[in-house]
């Protein structure tokens, strides 16, 4: 059976780049801006940017990047940094410019005037992999932010970048050691008062279906993270997309969830694909005004929901635990949150209720995709009341088959690997030709999930195919379990991965961190530390089937591994599961002797 979304939809402008896109052209799906709306406001200072304000930056660094480097269509530029706003020293130019300014954005706004490519990587990369990331992408130039100069000075010596192109988002000459970089401000000064060097990037029709845009890193369904090439054709698309799902600029759109004048919360990485199109383009193509945060602070983002009176979340779900289940956020007024968007994982039934149990003002909102789907595959319609741990319906253009194990399709209510395909599809991975064929099937992009669509189109995520445990012969979704557990008032976060065992071929084990009145009670003694871990384990017990009791135990963590996006590291977690069943056998057999 083949499912698709019943909202029609037509193809985005296929002559634009991203930048033109969001920063020149107007859209019928586009709603008009509030005059007093600004695109872009820093979370600590308060300080604000409107349309103006953004191009003249982006000019003059692009002008600067075509001076000096020589920068043209199809070079790579490597953005590794958090989501900084930066410093600017103001100067009399024919430009009011003031003192802060949102580099990040400017300098991927800038390249794409140029046709260059972008390639944002994750500022906590050690130096191999943000050297893996400059040699797969072949990048000429590397933006970076003060903290993480070092690395990116050590990866440029590795790969003979040239330490002139390393290009600094804030400007450090004020420490005692010079660092002799490029500055953002400066650049940005110099080429607003220098001639025009460069010819924007014009499209021809149909170009910007394989001209790229972003170089975003994924592990696809298997392996290595590999560069998924995304045209600025796919990001268009996946922006309209969403805003038609939501009904952005359509009949009675002022009551919608999503509304012009809106303020949304940026705490997501711009380097992660969800935060650099939800955040940085959708929402600003939606008219709202998007609250920059440098790197995610729980309590600070509670703070600036407040101050700001922000309408618009975009999380992932270990940022919904907190909410659900952190005692601070009793001592703010989160009255103004209307919508929360989340994405990355799954999030069960029972976080859901819990979500609504803190914030009954706001609806929750799953949005369902992939770095190879430039965000969006799949989210709730408006208007509609979602089914719980529903990630919501597909969105218009996309067309999905859900295939079995046995290579036959699969109908309503049946679960099997989903299959997509749509004009937001990247291209294939950047010179992996194996892993290409291996993800890209026919025109098909195979996303690795086990999904279920319901007969109202609603799609449910069972888990990544590679993750499920075979137990006896039984599947068992660690997300099913996983959403149970954090319905318990001494789990704060959890995972669950399978161990091997000899009976049953493998069993699940859960690594927990506990709730603030948990690690009361555990700090008591280990007494109250086995009964914390057999509560839990009954927990399980008492409501799930014998083969998806938690068999093989449950740990401790401070803190479940996760990367940027949400998304938890099983791979490390099911290497720490096989070591603490080693040490825990072999202490039970040195107790024996």
């Amino acid at each position: 059976m083949i499912f698709s979304s019943p909202v029609q939809y037509r193809d985005a402008p296929d002559d634009l780049s991203l930048v033109q896109f969001i920063l020149d052209a107007s859209h019928p799906s586009r709603p008009l801006r509030k005059p007093t709306s600004p695109w872009l406001i820093e979370n600590h200072t308060g300080t604000t940017w409107f349309a103006e304000d953004i191009r003249s930056r982006v000019y003059g660094l692009a002008n600067s990047l075509s001076i000096r480097w020589d920068l043209k269509e199809n070079d790579v530029a490597c953005v590794y940094s958090p989501n900084h706003m930066g410093n600017f020293v103001p100067t009399p130019t024919r430009f009011i410019l003031k003192q802060r300014g949102p580099e990040y954005p400017i300098a991927v706004w800038a390249c794409h005037r140029l046709g260059v490519v972008v390639t944002p990587a994750n500022p906590n990369f050690t130096v191999d992999e943000l050297v893996y990331q400059l040699q797969a992408t072949g990048a000429r130039v590397l933006f970076t932010h003060p903290d993480s100069l070092s690395g990116a000075k050590a990866a440029a010596e590795i790969v003979g970048l040239d330490p002139a192109a390393i290009i600094l988002f804030e400007d450090i000459s004020s420490q005692d050691i010079p660092h002799g970089h490029p500055v953002v401000a400066q650049l940005v000064k110099a080429g607003l008062e220098q001639p025009t060097h460069y010819l924007e990037a014009k499209l021809r029709p149909g170009e910007g279906r394989t001209k790229l845009a972003l170089l975003c890193f994924s592990s696809g369904t298997t392996g290595k993270p590999k560069a998924v090439a995304l045209p600025h054709f796919a990001i268009i698309s996946c922006i309209l997309q969403l805003a038609l799902a939501q009904n952005i600029n359509g009949r009675n759109a002022e009551k919608g969830r999503y509304r012009s004048g809106d303020v949304a919360i940026g705490v997501l990485p711009f380097f992660h694909i969800y935060g650099m199109v939800a955040n940085l383009h959708w929402a600003i193509f939606c008219g709202m005004s998007v609250v920059v945060h440098g790197k995610f602070d729980f309590e600070e983002m509670l703070k600036s929901i407040e101050r700001y009176r922000i309408n618009t979340l975009f999380l992932v779900p270990p940022h919904v635990v907190l909410l659900s289940k952190h005692s601070a956020v009793k001592r703010y007024d989160l009255s103004s949150v209307r919508s929360c968007s989340a994405g990355a994982a799954p999030i069960s039934q029972e976080l859901t209720a819990e979500f609504y149990r803190a914030l009954p003002n706001s609806r929750l909102i799953q949005i369902y995709g992939m770095t190879e789907t430039s965000t969006a595959i799949s989210m709730q319609p408006p208007g509609d009341t979602p089914t719980p741990g529903s990630a919501g319906c597909l969105v218009p253009g996309m067309v999905a088959k859900i295939v079995k194990l046995d290579g036959t399709l699969s109908t309503h209510d049946e679960p099997g690997e989903l299959w997509v395909k749509g004009p937001q599809v990247a291209l294939r991975y950047l010179n992996n030709d194996k892993a290409t064929k291996e993800t890209f099937t026919d025109g098909w992009l195979r996303t690795g999930d086990e999904v279920i669509i319901n007969k109202k189109g609603e799609l449910f995520v069972v888990d990544r195919i590679k993750e499920i445990l075979k137990v006896r012969g039984f599947q068992v979704a660690p997300a099913e379990l996983e959403g149970h557990l954090l319905n318990h008032p001494y789990v704060a976060d959890c995972a669950v991965v399978g161990i091997p065992n000899d009976f049953s071929g493998e069993v699940p084990m859960a690594f927990v961190t506990l709730s603030e009145e948990a690690k009361k009670l555990a700090d008591s003694g280990n007494e109250q530390v086995d009964h914390i871990k057999a509560t839990i384990e009954k927990h399980v017990s008492d409501t799930k089937i014998r083969y998806k009791w938690l068999e093989g135990g449950v740990e401790f963590m401070d803190t479940i591994p996760r990367n940027p996006s949400g998304k938890l590291l099983r791979r490390l977690l099911r290497d720490q599961a096989k070591e603490r069943v080693h040490n825990r056998e072999a202490k039970a057999t040195r107790s024996k002797l």
